[in-house]
């Protein structure tokens, strides 16, 4: 079941004027090393790059119900790629606790995350999904 859904549009060039006006400053706020570490290995569309992983932060904040509330904080959020390539969300401390809070019981949380650009827009799309745990019966894991 569906749990949660989060879209967000982020304009590139209002990342790129971040970067110029904040430089590492605001780099080190918002993204993870991973996130910076692989915007870095594209010097010509960093900017596009870290676009769609900050869309990605704000479409989860809006998929968990709270926006950057309630512990929720943009570097609990990063974005990694799994074993195929696709992209994923890793969540650390207020985002990976308010997950696991509307998580229901008996079900794992599953973070599906799309990410597309086409200057001057990137955009993402998060899907959060309830797997029943296995051998875990609907009506036994569903708290009344």
């Amino acid at each position: 079941m569906i749990i949660g859904l989060g879209s967000d549009l982020c304009n590139i060039e209002r990342i790129q004027n971040s970067l110029g006006r904040f430089g590492e400053r605001f780099e080190l706020r918002v993204f993870t090393e991973i996130e910076r570490a692989k915007a870095n290995r594209r010097p010509f569309t960093k900017a596009g790059t870290l676009a769609k992983r900050f869309a990605a932060k704000e479409a989860f904040a809006k998929a968990v119900g709270t926006g950057f509330k309630r512990g929720v904080f943009m570097k609990d959020i990063g974005v990694v790629n799994g074993p195929s390539g696709a992209p994923t969300l890793a969540l650390t401390g207020g985002a990976a606790e308010r997950l696991a809070g509307i998580t229901p019981a008996g079900y794992e949380a599953v973070v599906h995350l799309t990410l597309t650009d086409d200057h001057p827009w990137a955009q993402a799309f998060v899907v959060i999904e309830a797997r029943a745990l296995q051998g875990c019966a609907q009506a036994d894991c569903i708290p009344a």
